[in-house]
């Protein structure tokens, strides 16, 4: 190959798996923003028993295209007390093997389907006026995408097969496995997918441009670099939470080793997995995750211990003061001043979604040192919204742009909102939980079930309220004010199914009735200020009115 044509293939090659990336977190978009709430709600409910919470993380990856993408919403819920240990640690052995099921579905080659997919996602994406309807239409358009990609890749490498050089480079994958589990980690790290990695390394084993036994040992290296890369977007997780995580990669990158070295003692023999290379890889990646599944399943419990025991709680008795970023000197520079507060109602929002995450499992086992530690942080944020607020007096308004005076109100609404949260999280959520303590009362288990259900949907918004903090995106503050308008409706309905409660004479209902209610009222009330930080921003964009979206917003392609 001569100098341009190589270029032509790095670009070719460069921009189909650019594409085979984004379209595969097209469709994870598509469910999250679709389908985030349902799935939250059918993972927290899935940890019954080990096989239960297997088979729901296995469902939950095939929905969202990613182990990743489970692990990280599976360690919310450990957080809060949602999922233990050893059912988190069977949900994500369950979504590895999803992940790998996802590679298999998306490797099927139907040319009708790629025109079929696109023509009907394009026309709900852009013609439906809900939103489900229209991420539904976004996740075909991803499907066809991806399988627009995978031919990219075939096209762009076709010339390379048969070439001297590819048979140079593909005898050195073959006799150095351990090259090929680096490079298959690696590249799964830095795509952030294992399922694009897995499919972009069958697709050139299928066009003969890798040896089967280089690319066995890179997808191998692929389930490991996708352990880890959960593992480091848990980093600031609490322990609880990351222990199921540390967990898998233990499992997961472990065995993947193992199995490596099995492959290169045996001079890897693949035949056995299928007629051709490919069909071989890919059935290799399913069977590992499900082998894996099965052989460590029986034993989760004291793998459980084990993880408990390895990495105990650690007492920090003496941590870093936390300066605050409201700096004196930046008063005379509004621009700089201006972006000094915005960090700092960004730990107010931080602090204040930290205390809403705890709240819950307060209602369930009291804990008063959790309770103070609380009311403790309550505290904290109406000391940081008193010094943001008297921050922002300092700046000489008289000089200020229009833009930067408008900019100084919305910071100063902002953080009184958060102030806000914060107060009903401590002087209500706390509040409640304590009297449900005090009188020895216990909610009945359907209305406990609404009651989670409808805090996780909540905390759910205000993680993407403090998104659309740091990034004032339009289309996560369009999402936001959309959330905002479900929530109100989930809890009229959730009032209407406790009133019916009532009337079936549930006795736990009748006892716990007005602090039900009360606690519905007051998650209502917090995911209301959090939703307040993205009306400016829709405000901008023309898809504000007085109070809802516009029309066209809710139309939009969002």
């Amino acid at each position: 190959m001569d100098d341009t044509s190589i270029i032509l293939f790095a670009l070719h090659a460069a921009g189909a798996a650019a594409l085979l990336i984004w379209s595969v977190r097209l469709l994870r978009t598509g469910v999250e923003r679709a389908f985030s709430v349902q799935l939250r709600t059918f993972l927290r409910r899935s940890n019954a028993n080990r096989v239960q919470a297997m088979i729901s993380g296995a469902l939950a990856a095939l929905c969202l295209q990613s182990a990743t993408a489970v692990a990280v919403l599976v360690s919310n819920f450990a957080t809060k007390g949602g999922v233990g240990l050893l059912a988190g640690m069977a949900i994500l052995l369950g979504a590895d093997i999803g992940s790998a099921i996802v590679s298999q579905i998306l490797l099927v080659r139907q040319d009708f389907l790629i025109p079929l997919l696109l023509l009907i996602g394009v026309f709900l994406f852009l013609r439906s006026a809900r939103n489900e309807a229209r991420q539904f239409g976004r996740m075909l358009i991803g499907v066809g995408l991806i399988f627009v990609s995978l031919d990219m890749i075939r096209a762009a490498t076709g010339p390379l097969i048969g070439s001297a050089e590819t048979s140079i480079v593909m005898s050195y994958l073959a006799n150095d496995l351990v090259t090929s589990f680096i490079i298959g980690a690696l590249f799964a790290w830095a795509v952030h997918s294992s399922v694009a990695a897995v499919l972009f390394f069958v697709t050139l084993t299928a066009q003969g441009l890798l040896p089967p036994s280089g690319t066995a040992a890179m997808v191998l290296g692929a389930n490991a670099g996708g352990a880890v890369l959960a593992y480091v977007l848990t980093l600031g997780a609490p322990l609880t939470a990351r222990r199921m995580v540390v967990a898998n990669v233990v499992l997961r990158g472990g065995g993947a080793v193992v199995v490596l070295v099995a492959l290169s003692q045996n001079q890897s023999d693949l035949s056995w997995l299928g007629a051709d290379a490919s069909r071989q890889i890919i059935n290799l990646h399913l069977a590992f995750n499900v082998g894996l599944a099965i052989v460590c399943l029986p034993v989760l419990g004291g793998i459980a211990s084990a993880t408990i025991a390895l990495t105990p709680e650690r007492d920090d008795a003496s941590p870093l003061m936390q300066s605050s970023a409201l700096d004196p000197a930046t008063l005379g520079q509004p621009a700089r001043a201006l972006s000094c507060a915005a960090r700092e109602i960004l730990k107010m929002g931080e602090e204040t979604e930290t205390m809403l995450r705890t709240s819950i499992a307060l209602f369930d086992v009291w804990d008063a040192p959790t309770a103070k530690a609380i009311t403790q942080k309550a505290d904290h944020v109406g000391t940081l919204h008193t010094d943001i607020k008297s921050f922002l007096a300092q700046l000489d308004h008289e000089h200020l742009s229009e833009v930067q005076r408008d900019k100084a109100g919305e910071l100063a609404s902002i953080a009184l909102n958060l102030e806000t949260a914060a107060a009903a999280i401590s002087r209500g959520l706390v509040a409640q939980a304590g009297e449900i303590q005090a009188e020895g009362l216990a909610f009945s288990e359907s209305g406990w079930s609404d009651l989670m259900d409808f805090h996780d949907r909540v905390l759910s918004n205000s993680q993407l309220a403090l998104s659309v903090l740091m990034t004032g995106a339009p289309d996560a503050a369009r999402q936001l004010l959309r959330a905002k308008d479900k929530v109100r409706k989930a809890e009229a309905k959730l009032q209407e199914r406790h009133l019916a409660r009532l009337r079936d004479s549930i006795s736990a209902s009748f006892e716990t009735s007005r602090i039900h209610q009360d606690v519905l009222r007051t998650l209502k009330s917090i995911n209301a200020a959090f939703a307040t930080i993205g009306q400016p921003i829709a405000a901008r964009s023309g898809d504000l009115l007085t109070s809802r979206l516009s029309t066209k917003s809710k139309a939009s392609t969002a």
